[in-house]
């Protein structure tokens, strides 16, 4: 229990020093950057004249708007187009929530447009950072390459991972994750943070969670996806953000 708290003290108090972070869309620093270009721009933009610039597409039917991302080459990111914080909100775990995963999962088809290159399934990962690794307070999954180390590990360890939550057996770019698959060709009727809760950890502190989405295709042959969780431990160095596995070089698009 005492653990507990002090690791929660540790995360509140460090949020000041991420505040001052960088932030990894090149947006900027303020925390409602993103919101302001979604809101304020790109949906207007769309209603008034079908145009959704800055965004490259905004789907007022389904709530989500998808936007290139500064940073990397082929790196967007989707938005919803009502105000959502983050991976905490309860929002997300409503039952009429809109599909972010499955409409950020399909819009892979941009990547290999940018990349002019058709990704495999397994080379393309989305990913939501925690409250404390990340420096925008609007909901937003990066959708972009997976990392080679990752993507490598993961095809190694794949067939040992299975439908609960558990400990990977090897660690990503140092940190301790946990996995699980889901047997689904594009994320339909799915709700990748309801999994989450389902996580011991997230119960404790959603705010703390980052969440990955690889696609894969199991030992059995049948097309799904591996979901990645990582908890937030400022103490040892770890922001909790699932972002470090993504790679926004792209250097899978260049491998043979």
């Amino acid at each position: 229990m005492v653990k507990h708290w002090i690791g929660n003290l540790a995360l509140a108090l460090s949020m000041g020093l991420l505040a001052d972070c960088a932030s990894s869309t090149g947006i900027g620093l303020k925390s409602d950057a993103l919101w302001h270009i979604v809101h304020d721009r790109c949906v207007p933009q769309q209603e008034h004249s079908g145009n959704p610039a800055p965004c490259v597409r905004v789907d007022l039917k389904n709530g989500y708007a998808l936007l290139k991302d500064k940073v990397g080459v082929a790196q967007y990111l989707l938005l919803p187009t009502a105000a959502i914080s983050g991976i905490e909100s309860p929002a997300l775990l409503l039952k009429n929530v809109p599909e972010y995963w499955r409409y950020a999962w399909e819009a892979r088809d941009l990547i290999s447009q940018r990349l002019r290159r058709k990704l495999r399934r397994d080379e393309i990962a989305l990913a939501v950072n925690s409250a404390y690794g990340r420096s925008q307070n609007q909901l937003h999954i990066h959708i972009d390459c997976i990392s080679p180390k990752t993507r490598s590990a993961l095809l190694l360890h794949s067939s040992t991972i299975g439908t609960d939550w558990a400990a990977l057996s090897v660690k990503l770019n140092g940190h301790n994750y946990r996995a699980r698959r889901i047997y689904s060709t594009d994320l339909r009727n799915v709700n990748p943070f309801l999994l989450l809760l389902q996580e011991h950890e997230a119960q404790n502190n959603m705010s703390a969670m980052t969440l990955v989405i690889v696609g894969v295709k199991f030992e059995n042959g049948n097309e799904g996806f591996i979901l990645l969780a990582d908890t937030a431990n400022l103490l040892h160095g770890d922001r909790g953000s699932g972002e470090e596995l993504l790679d926004h070089t792209c250097a899978v698009a260049s491998t043979p």
